[in-house]
């Protein structure tokens, strides 16, 4: 299966110090890929040089064909005060595949409204941006990055200041649109527990430890790749069917 895109050997960072160095990894087509880390880990840098937005400091990323992209940043990164509807909002993903001085025109938003409705908030489209909950404000920007007809889901901590019912909405939202076929989600979470259910694969990032392993979320789970995460032993459990983290009390790595 060709890769969507692939970093080899690559050096990874801002400036003229990368701050990790030989990391290797591909991201096929039908991929769940979350990238986990603590904060200021180089979660976001690693994700911003498969995006394409960082130039690789070393090695070489490989993307075999034109890569459509849909992009979700972090939700305090975006003003919540736009005097924008939830459609005028979303539309915004279609820009780009709008000719250069012509509107957005019906079938923009005939695919507005099907991304809207895929993310499951078809009834919102009227309503000011700024009066949504927290939950509704993530899918309309999911529904933004779905309006650009994306082949790779790109999502920078979306469950971020979350409440844990709000994480578990967006959580599942992403699944049913990664089951959907025909999407490649790749997300950032500094919390494990908040994707351990639902990605096929993760990937181990913190540039103190001068750590980078990837692998399934069975490899990933072991106490051998967790102890090197976490720097202590960890325990997964699963309790009605969710799989629960938990360091290992006075226990030291």
């Amino acid at each position: 299966m060709t890769s969507l895109v692939t970093l080899e050997e690559a050096a990874v960072g801002y400036g003229h110090e990368p701050l990790l160095r030989g990391l290797s990894l591909s991201v096929p087509p039908d991929d769940f890929l979350a990238i986990v880390g603590p904060n200021g880990g180089g979660k976001t840098t690693l994700l911003r040089t498969l995006l394409g937005v960082l130039p690789v400091m070393g090695g070489r990323r490989l993307q075999p064909a034109q890569l459509r992209i849909g992009y979700v940043p972090q939700r305090e990164h975006v003003d919540a005060y736009w005097p924008l509807t939830v459609t005028e909002v979303a539309i915004m993903g279609r820009y780009r595949l709008v000719s250069p001085g012509r509107r957005p025109g019906p079938r923009d938003r005939e695919a507005v409204a099907a991304a809207l409705a895929r993310v499951g908030i078809a009834d919102l489209g009227p309503r000011a941006f700024r009066t949504l909950s927290g939950g509704q404000r993530q899918r309309t920007l999911v529904a933004r990055a779905l309006a650009a007809e994306p082949e790779l889901l790109a999502l920078d901590e979306p469950t971020s200041g979350m409440d844990p019912a709000a994480e578990l909405d967006t959580m599942d939202v992403l699944r049913a649109l990664h089951r959907e076929g025909q999407l490649a989600v790749l997300m950032v979470s500094h919390r494990l527990e908040a994707v351990a259910n639902y990605a096929s694969r993760l990937a181990f990032i913190d540039k103190e430890k001068h750590l980078f392993r990837v692998g399934s979320l069975e490899a990933m789970l072991s106490p051998g790749a967790l102890g090197e995460l976490y720097g202590r032993p960890v325990t997964v459990r699963e309790e009605n069917g969710r799989r629960f983290v938990y360091p290992e009390p006075g226990a030291t790595a």
